[in-house]
């Protein structure tokens, strides 16, 4: 199961004072409390059958921070942490536990977000590069994988890009 919905604030304020509770409500109640249950009742059907998958979308945002406004960076850790901690719980069913963390994805949601950097020269990340991985983890390639939060940012979380400028 593939839990991948998921807003931005729509003030978009990168200032704790600027911030609107309204908007951070909104943003955990798609994106984190919309995991929960996507996992919730996932697992309820999984439970019984001893085995299966479950994926979330996450955010290198999620594991870093001044990427992007509270309400998203809040919400997408709060995914990585619910991920780990159905990991260790559901793994005694035989039910793997994933998400992947992708980088900005050139979409309708990310259009007009600042300049985007990358470490990976010559490419450029795609909504098929985030499928793939998610089928990874989805797959039997990944059988032993469990409570892994996948960057798929092309090294963009290894550094500060703000410190540098790629020509």
């Amino acid at each position: 199961m593939f839990n991948n919905a998921g807003i931005l604030d729509a003030a978009g304020a990168l200032c704790i004072v600027d911030s609107e509770k309204s908007d951070f409500e909104k943003v955990i109640g798609v994106n984190l409390i919309g995991s929960f249950l996507g996992t919730k009742h996932a697992a309820r059907v999984m439970i019984p059958r001893g085995s299966g998958s479950i994926i979330s979308t996450a955010s290198v945002s999620g594991s870093m921070g001044g990427l992007g406004t509270y309400a998203y960076l809040c919400s997408k850790h709060g995914v990585i942490g619910l991920t780990k901690n159905a990991a260790a719980d559901l793994g005694r069913y035989g039910i793997r536990v994933n998400c992947v963390s992708p980088y900005a994805v050139l979409t309708a949601m990310t259009k007009g977000l600042p300049k985007l950097y990358s470490s990976l020269k010559g490419t450029a990340l795609g909504a098929q590069d985030v499928a793939e991985a998610a089928l990874y983890l989805a797959s039997d390639e990944s059988k032993y994988v469990s409570g892994h939060d996948l960057l798929v940012d092309g090294g963009y979380s290894v550094h500060n890009a703000g410190f540098f400028s790629y020509p």
